[in-house]
């Protein structure tokens, strides 16, 4: 069938021409319209509950509304995880489904059994779901700055709020704006309990007073004169005298104002999250959140744009300081992919060059390859993948396999040229040359169709890959295997073709060639002496497999290789309980010591949480985004691990435990395990307690453990609690019950916001608080005013007692289920070791009451699923590659022989890697499959020579015999040795640019390409010798040995 096509394709070739110049139209057009991104779309399909209830403590926010809310969301359809948090005044719930479910569709559920809790939720509480995107989906942040100093945090804040977040939010694939650090300004209600008491007044009635005071209404419409006029009354609150003016009470007919009786000011409300730019102060700022699976570079870039037109629009000395630009990332990685694919092209075709002695021939395939990665794009573009590190990387991985098929097909038509010349005396003409050309392809089309195929299907297991690791590496499996099918397609359509138009001129015999000569002198004496001891040649080569044993048990395991990303997070974890004021400082504090490193350009320090539900951050905990200056200002042999140590040396404040990490690769683990380290270890149980007990236990273990750089137990029950209990027969005494008196604590000391004023397109609080010298201690709480509704003036301390006690400071749930995480980070050796020797320790010296479990998470849980995906999914794509190999041979025996190739190509995989100091990751296991798929095609180049050799000697009337058998294969294998040197030549030069680059991704690259490039080295040089040894053996089985030379080598070894 493949002959036919060629014939057919041969026949018609001007037909192929243009279908081939319409493929380039229509890749170029797609190359043009795909859109750029850093790395795949990594999130889980996720939708968030965010419940505010203000001023409500931890425990309480669990037991109301994060509990009843988690427990529902486990039955919705498709849930794989709950993850739970509750802080002060906020409750977020994580809902995680599985991979095929469609966000929209996810959202509507979460609706419909939201629906169903709503009931069960205290009273005024209102959960409501976050934006349709992801913690990932942080793709720009920004500072508002005002270096003259004539706006404070204040002002900043609501620039932010009512004028840039709603500017920005009309971008499309914007889903958010969310706010972060400065103050949003209230109108602060101060009474003075001394002139509350003298007038008889209570704070519930100060209250009524400021609502009734402030509000708008319409009264309809009047005609008059033949015109309609509308009635409205307005009475807003907008100044300090308009509060002032606001009658509390009346007594004689003389009306008691609210200026007389508190304090009017302007001031902050009560905050979670603090923002701080280059150690130099507190700023405002915003972050830009993607809606999910949407174009980051282009909504970056519109934001950008839009930012510059607002930049006039600011009051002067106020300016947009960008902190977190992901466009950077998304630029350096491509562009450095895309410099790694010329270089490969350019290499390939310096190498098809070399080897032919023929520039024209070389034109084959340099032709065919930009073409083939043009198809790819076109399917790219159809099915939506971006051009990404790890979709480039497929396409850049295949580069010199693609090429193999025109080089074979190139040095066929050399050979039955050189042959036509010997037959003839002159070049073939017109038709003739055509036949020719068509005969020379036809004869190798087939197994070069199927070793392309077998080299397609050996990613089959990558596909299989499912979660994070699925997601991550799919792209690159789609684009590799279009390539390599665009390859396959092109090699039996389009090159017969091009061979037949350009293969013409001077073509220099294949002894001309100084490359060529140097071959066949090397490889001729090895092979006679493999030839002469078949058996000991297996052996040896089986010993050398045996000694991949140690390489093989010293190399460790990761899950991913760190990827450089231009930008770090520093994120350390402070004790927890800390006020906001102390957190403000540490932050500033650390900033100006990582500002010392003079590769830093800018250091955005964030404490607590942005308002948005994509950011579940307790105050102490600090996410610092520090910025880079471009690599060419950087000191001499300055490298990112040497810059990442020289940051750690430079931060050390005590109480904060020091974390680096890459941005993008933290909120992937945050995202999908809750852990912001490689392990997370999840003690999880009833009592918060015991928990504390328990991970405490853990970390001691942890500290122990070889390779552990630090383990820190998160302090879940290291928070301080004031309790105020009412004694409820005191309160009743004096007319008073315990409700009221909460509600009076809710608000002359929480400070619960009473109402809101409208000025023009602004909202701002209205909060009433006693002065902060009379509720900022338990002795001041003691002695609190309070007054009964009899106008009995009474103290706090008379209806309530008063005391301290410790608690948890935020609590988060798994499935229903409290926990506490204990963060493990790992330097000097491999992720899968650090794991088992902690699994051990902990098993061993940490003893779990009933109820209580361990859960290992982080990066180590992505492995393991992995690992386990690809112990059955490898042997299934061995299955299909020997079914394809054997429909082309149609030889057990045979196909047995190519598929020794395999495992002699781990030999230099895993040497390599071991020298490198590399562990197993994801990315080396990709490398690995990769290398099984161009080892076994090299096996299918190899027997095809020696079968076709064999089948001509045959052909021609020689004798069956083993003399004429080790003929045949000097021939196919001595004097077919350029085809199989350019095959291993341009495989090892698409990869080697990836090997030895640098840059955004090349770590990933790297990985990948360096089990594929030892294999490459070993696998070809091995089977040079084993294969025709191997073929030796099986063939020789059943031939009569005619000569003592045949019959000496028969017996030998």
């Amino acid at each position: 069938m493949i002959a036919r096509l060629i014939q057919a394709c041969i026949a018609n070739r001007v037909l192929v021409l243009i279908a081939a110049a319409l493929l380039a139209v229509a890749g170029v057009w797609s190359v043009s319209r795909t859109p750029l991104d850093a790395l795949p779309d990594l999130s889980d399909t996720q939708v968030i509950i965010r419940t505010q209830w203000p001023g409500q403590t931890p425990r309480i926010v669990e037991d109301q509304v994060t509990y009843p809310l988690a427990t529902t969301m486990l039955s919705v359809p498709g849930v794989k995880a709950v993850r739970g948090f509750s802080f002060f005044g906020d409750s977020f719930v994580y809902i995680l489904f599985d991979d095929d479910t469609d966000l929209y569709w996810a959202r509507s559920r979460v609706l419909e059994y939201l629906s169903q809790v709503r009931e069960r939720l205290p009273q005024g509480v209102n959960p409501a779901l976050g934006p349709d995107a992801t913690g990932l989906g942080w793709i720009y942040q920004y500072a508002l700055v005002d270096r003259t100093g004539q706006h404070d945090v204040g002002e900043l804040r609501a620039l932010q709020d009512w004028f840039l977040r709603y500017e920005l939010k009309t971008i499309p694939d914007v889903a958010e704006v969310a706010s972060v650090g400065g103050a949003v300004r209230a109108w602060q209600i101060v009474p003075d309990p001394q002139a509350l008491a003298a007038q008889g007044l209570s704070v519930a009635q100060l209250i009524d007073a400021v609502r009734a005071a402030n509000g708008a209404t319409g009264g309809s419409v009047i005609e008059q004169g033949e015109a309609e006029l509308m009635v409205r009354s307005e009475g807003y609150l907008r100044s300090a005298e308009d509060f002032e003016r606001v009658p509390v009470a009346s007594a004689d007919g003389v009306p008691v104002l609210l200026g007389e009786v508190a304090t009017i000011s302007r001031g902050p409300t009560f905050r979670r999250g603090i923002a701080e730019l280059d150690g130099e102060g507190e700023v405002a700022g915003g972050v830009i959140v993607l809606r999910t699976g949407k174009d980051a570079l282009s909504a970056i870039e519109n934001v950008k744009a839009r930012l510059k037109e607002l930049q006039a629009s600011l009051p002067e000395g106020v300016e947009i300081v960008p902190v977190y630009d992901r466009s950077e990332l998304i630029h350096d990685a491509v562009r450095n992919l895309t410099h790694k694919l010329g270089e490969e092209f350019l290499v390939v075709a310096l190498v098809c060059a070399l080897f032919l002695w023929h520039l024209r021939s070389a034109l084959v395939a340099v032709i065919t390859l930009p073409l083939g990665v043009l198809a790819a794009f076109v399917v790219m573009h159809a099915q939506g993948i971006t051009a990404n590190l790890l979709s480039l990387g497929g396409i850049a991985i295949a580069i010199g396999a693609m090429v193999d098929a025109a080089i074979v097909m190139i040095e066929n038509a050399h050979k039955h040229l050189e042959h036509w010349r010997e037959a003839h005396g002159r070049e073939p003409e017109g038709e003739a040359r055509w036949q020719l050309m068509a005969q020379a392809a036809a004869e190798v089309g087939p197994a070069l169709f199927a070793s392309l195929l077998v080299i397609t299907l050996s990613f089959v297991p990558v596909f299989a890959l499912e979660a994070q690791e699925g997601r991550l590496f799919s792209p690159l499996a789609y684009t590799k295997t279009y390539a390599m099918a665009a390859a396959a397609g092109l090699s039996v359509t389009l090159i017969p073709v091009l061979m037949g138009y350009l293969i013409r001129g001077r073509i220099r015999p294949e002894r001309d060639n100084p490359i060529n000569r140097v071959l066949i002198a090397g490889y001729r004496p090895v092979l006679d002496a493999v030839l002469r001891h078949p058996r000991l040649t297996l052996a040896l080569s089986g010993a050398l497999l045996a000694l991949t044993v140690i390489p093989y048990v010293r190399i460790g395991s990761e899950f991913m290789p760190p990827m450089e990303e231009g930008s770090l997070l520093y994120m350390p974890t402070a004790l927890p309980g800390l006020s906001a004021d102390k957190a403000r400082q540490l932050l500033q504090l650390s900033n100006r010591m990582i500002k010392t490193v003079p590769e830093v350009a800018h250091v955005f320090g964030k404490a607590g949480r942005a308002e948005t539900a994509t950011d579940p951050a307790p105050v102490e905990m600090f996410e610092t985004t520090v910025t880079f200056k471009p690599r060419d200002q950087w000191r001499a042999g300055m490298t990112p691990e040497k810059l990442r140590a020289e940051l750690d040396a430079a931060v050390k404040i005590p109480g904060l435990t020091n974390l680096w990490v890459p941005p993008i690769r933290n909120r992937i683990d945050m995202l999908a395990t809750g852990i912001k380290s490689p392990i997370g270890i999840k003690v999880t149980g009833p009592q918060i307690d015991v928990i504390a007990r328990l991970s405490a236990e853990v970390e001691r273990v942890a500290k122990t453990v070889p390779g552990v750089n630090s383990a820190l137990a998160e302090r879940v029950a290291g928070g301080r609690y004031v309790d105020v209990r009412i004694r409820p027969e005191m309160a009743a005494r004096y007319g008073m019950n315990q409700a009221e008196l909460q509600r009076l604590i809710a608000t002359v000391i929480g400070g619960d916001p009473i109402g809101e004023t409208i000025e023009g397109r602004e909202r701002y609080p209205i909060v009433l608080r006693y002065p902060r010298g009379q509720r900022d201690s338990l002795s001041a709480l003691m002695q609190l005013p309070v007054v009964a509704p009899g106008g009995a003036q009474l103290t706090l301390g008379q209806v309530a007692d008063i005391s301290l006690s410790p608690g948890p400071p935020m609590l988060r749930s798994d499935d229903g289920r409290l926990v506490g995480y204990v963060y493990v980070d790992v330097a000097g050796r491999d992720l899968g070791s650090v794991v088992e020797d902690l699994q051990r320790a902990v098993a061993s010296q940490v003893k779990l009451p009933p109820g209580y479990g361990i859960a290992w998470s982080g990066q180590y849980e992505h492995l393991q699923r992995a690992l386990a995906r690809l112990q059955w999914v490898i042997p299934a794509a061995l299955a299909i590659i020997f079914l394809v190999i054997w429909l082309v041979f149609r030889r057990f025996g045979e196909v047995a022989i190519i598929l020794l190739s395999l495992p002699l190509a781990l030999v230099g995989g895993l040497w390599l890697i071991w020298t490198l100091g590399h562990a197993v990751s994801i990315a080396t296991m990709i490398g690995f499959i990769a290398l099984g798929g161009v080892a076994a095609e090299f096996g299918v180049i190899m027997l095809l020579y020696l079968r076709q050799a064999w089948e001509r000697r045959l052909a021609a009337g020689e004798p069956a015999t083993v003399a004429t058998l080790e003929a045949a294969i000097r021939e196919g294998a001595v004097l077919r040795v350029r085809p199989k040197a350019m095959t291993v030549a341009v495989i090892l030069a698409g990869l080697f640019p990836l090997f030895i680059g640098s840059g955004a991704g090349s770590e990933v690259m790297q990985r990948i390409a360096a089990p594929m490039l030892g294999g490459m080295v070993t696998a070809p040089l091995l089977s040079m010798l084993v294969i025709p040894a191997a073929y030796r053996l099986l063939r020789g089985r059943d031939l009569s040995r005619t000569s003592p030379t045949a019959s000496l080598a028969g017996t030998a070894t």
